[in-house]
């Protein structure tokens, strides 16, 4: 990603229920059990030396949201500038193709991401359960200029 997408980033969190996405993503009934998943420590790099992990489980709701928004997210900031490619490769495996047409169509509305429901690309994501396991909550939060 080049240094003056920064630049142009603005403060504030959007939550987003990704209930819809779960459902985009064309999971099956047998993946709507209650998933748990471990959310990883946020820590500075400065303040600590610990290793994390961050443990997912195949079929879990929750874990393949997470999968598709954490690579999701990489493709649009890659270092080298974003993987256009990598990024529709991505929508075309885990989204539903009606939804990706749904997307589309809000896309040229809106001249934004439908994905990420914005122009630029988030410093920091989180997706939860929910009770049920049958929805996933993506939290994504948007950093400020350097």
């Amino acid at each position: 990603m080049s240094s003056d997408t920064h630049v142009h980033r603005r403060y504030g969190r959007r939550t987003a229920m990704a209930a819809g996405l779960v459902l985009a993503v064309g999971l099956g009934a047998s993946t709507q059990a209650t998933a748990q998943a471990a959310a990883p420590a946020k820590t500075s790099a400065k303040a600590s030396t610990a290793l994390r992990s961050v443990n997912g489980f195949n079929g879990e709701v929750v874990t393949q949201v997470a999968d598709f928004y954490g690579a999701y997210i990489d493709a649009k900031d890659d270092p080298n500038g974003p993987d256009a490619a990598l990024a529709g490769a991505l929508r075309a495996h885990y989204l539903a193709p009606a939804f990706a047409a749904r997307l589309k169509t809000w896309e040229k509305k809106n001249k934004a991401d439908g994905v990420l429901r914005a122009q630029n690309v988030p410093v920091d994501w989180t997706v939860s359960d929910s009770a049920t396991g049958l929805e996933a909550v993506v939290t994504l939060a948007f950093g400020g200029g350097e």
